[in-house]
């Protein structure tokens, strides 16, 4: 599963972008040009998530949405991991405890790898996705935000 949130950007009349995310109401920012908007983005979402997380608030799987003014915008690596993590142990209904026997560690050892303030190296990963059915996958995508503000430029104007 890949950790992207859809992110509705507006071009307002003033070249500026306004960016909200449907599955997070609280998260808005806004940049003077579309790769501000899109770094503004990703920090704001992965500020919300570990608020939502420090809060012990439920955090959603991404909308599926399939519209051009959205993009779909990345949290901090160490937020995706976290809800990675969190997500594989609650589709297996597995607890923090039984995970932590599974791979022969602590409680807290484990309750780190679901908090978005630490950032667990490789092997934990590979080791939790193991004990939870998963296999870890990396992916490195890139960020064109030329093509991306051409596009939203056209579709604002329409």
């Amino acid at each position: 599963m890949k950790v992207l949130y859809p992110a509705l950007f507006e071009k307002q009349d003033d070249g500026r972008f306004l960016v909200s995310f449907p599955d997070f109401l609280e998260a808005i920012t806004e940049g003077n040009d579309i790769e501000e908007a899109i770094f503004n983005a990703s920090e704001v979402l992965t500020l919300t998530i570990e608020g939502r997380i420090d809060e012990k608030m439920e955090i959603p799987e991404p909308s599926k949405i399939n519209d051009e003014n959205y993009l779909f915008i990345p949290p901090a690596a160490s937020a995706q991991s976290a809800l990675l993590v969190r997500w594989a142990r609650s589709h297996t209904a597995h607890t923090i405890a039984e995970v932590a026997r599974a791979m022969n560690t602590s409680w807290p050892a484990i309750s780190r790898l679901e908090d978005p303030h630490h950032s667990p190296n490789i092997k934990q990963l590979e080791r939790v996705a193991a004990v939870l059915g998963q296999q870890l996958v990396f992916s490195m995508e890139p960020i064109s935000p030329n093509d991306e503000e051409e596009e939203l430029s056209q579709n604002s104007s329409a």
